[in-house]
């Protein structure tokens, strides 16, 4: 594990069946889409910790704040716990970014290809960059790090749409900020997304 590193959000739901990939559930049902989204995060949570060190490591978290899932990765992975703040996601997003206390990272628990390598790659563009971000093939974003956090660049997005990477791409625009995408990734959120899943955790 590194011995220091950059600041680390992960934005996570509780696995409440019916709640989380509902997506999902017509090809998997409810408890085992749950189950695949506790699975997810315990993975994303692993890798995270490989790229940095886990006190630097927060995971903010929905729908249930003491669910046992959280509590047992905070225990196993020695991360921060904290609940989402209201707000739509653009909100909660810019309020993980602000909290920290330098340059550092946020990403969700959708995406099984990030590595650790990526997530350093991601880091050291801020060097030179106002906003990194990891575009998803959905027209979404896996990851989104900045020098500094401006609620700006998360307003006025159609959130859960395919516009996403584009109407943040015309905020960073306004405010004059260059942006670093180090590499397109995909996120599990539908059922065609399962058998490339399946191949890659063979």
């Amino acid at each position: 594990m590194p011995a220091e590193g950059f600041p680390l959000a992960i934005l996570a739901k509780a696995p409440l069946a019916g709640r989380v990939k509902t997506r999902l559930i017509p090809a998997l049902g409810a408890e085992r889409a749950a189950r695949l989204h506790a699975e997810l995060l315990t993975d994303t949570l692993d890798i995270a910790c490989r790229a940095t060190a886990s006190a630097n490591i927060t995971l903010w978290t929905a729908l249930d704040h003491r669910h046992p899932l959280f509590l047992e990765l905070a225990s196993r992975f020695g991360v921060r716990l904290r609940p989402q703040p209201e707000g739509d996601l653009g909100e909660r997003m810019f309020q993980a970014l602000n909290a920290m206390s330098v340059r550092g990272l946020l990403i969700g628990s959708d995406c099984p290809v990030l590595t650790p390598e990526l997530l350093k790659r991601c880091h050291q563009a801020l060097q030179d960059h106002d906003a990194v971000f990891l575009p998803a093939e959905d027209g979404g974003y896996a990851l989104v790090g900045t020098q500094r956090a401006d609620k700006r660049l998360f307003e006025n997005i159609a959130w859960g749409s395919a516009r996403v990477m584009a109407e943040t791409r015309r905020c960073a625009d306004e405010l004059g900020w260059h942006i670093a995408c180090p590499a397109t990734v995909w996120d599990l959120d539908r059922p065609e997304d399962l058998e490339r899943y399946h191949r890659l955790k063979r």
